[in-house]
């Protein structure tokens, strides 16, 4: 029969590994959903839609790493890691389809819609009688 030593194990460690739920440990992107609900934005042609994609990216802890895989995957197109990838590589934007403008277009560039305070969740406040 195998004996723990007290020396080998630190029990509060140990149960806060086992107690913790899965989903806390990894951490989760932001644009996955798990309905996919999102990827008309990352996967878009229209420039709006992509700056919601970057915005949505530039808040998530994992751009370095998703944009790093889809860079090492050579993926073909959209929104990686807040950087818009085309052919396997990062491109400052999208050009459209059709004849060129005669003056460049600027970059579109929006932020991320906070929710607003009413639609958030509130704590239950007890009422004292």
């Amino acid at each position: 029969m195998y004996t723990l030593n007290h020396t080998d194990v630190d029990i509060d460690t140990t149960f806060d590994e086992l107690v913790e739920p899965i989903a806390v440990r990894a951490a989760k992107p932001r644009c996955a959903d798990g309905n996919g609900t999102l990827t008309h934005l990352f996967f878009s042609d229209i420039p709006l839609d992509t700056a919601r994609a970057k915005a949505i990216c530039s808040k998530c802890a994992l751009a370095d790493d998703c944009l790093a895989g889809a860079l090492e995957r050579a993926e073909p197109w959209g929104v990686w890691g807040g950087e818009l990838v085309e052919n396997g590589r990062v491109v400052v934007n999208k050009r459209p389809r059709g004849r060129p403008p005669k003056y460049p277009r600027p970059a579109v560039v929006i932020e991320e819609v906070p929710i607003p305070p009413h639609l958030l969740a509130r704590p239950r406040t007890e009422q004292v009688a």
